[in-house]
């Protein structure tokens, strides 16, 4: 997946928000609340793609090539994708898709209220 193909899938989720920082990282988030981050912070030109997993996929994936506990995140299960064979795109979206549903149940039900979900 690159970062434009991250982009657009994140863009598509409801009340969802970009920035960039840390170095050129594209932060997508909901209620101010990040759920996924693709990044570039290797040697390589391939992007790190990370997200929030609920603690069972965080135990399953790092235990998976190329997975790792993301850095600076890991313990509040957080992986990162460090190439782009690590996952298959449908599967990227499923779980970006899920970091959403994590992170955005954790909002106050007046900020799910503000931002309609």
């Amino acid at each position: 997946m690159t970062r434009d193909e991250f982009d657009h899938f994140c863009s598509s989720l409801r009340a969802t928000t970009n920035v960039i920082q840390w170095g050129n990282a594209s932060v997508w988030k909901v209620g101010g609340k990040i759920f996924a981050i693709c990044s570039h912070w290797g040697p390589g030109e391939e992007p790190y793609i990370s997200f929030k997993c609920n603690d069972l996929s965080y135990s399953i994936l790092i235990e998976q090539p190329d997975i790792i506990p993301a850095p600076y995140l890991a313990r509040a299960k957080w992986v990162q994708l460090v190439t782009s064979n690590a996952m298959a795109e449908d599967d990227i979206c499923a779980y970006i898709e899920e970091a959403w549903n994590i992170i955005s149940s954790k909002l106050t039900k007046a900020k799910r209220k503000e931002l309609g979900i």
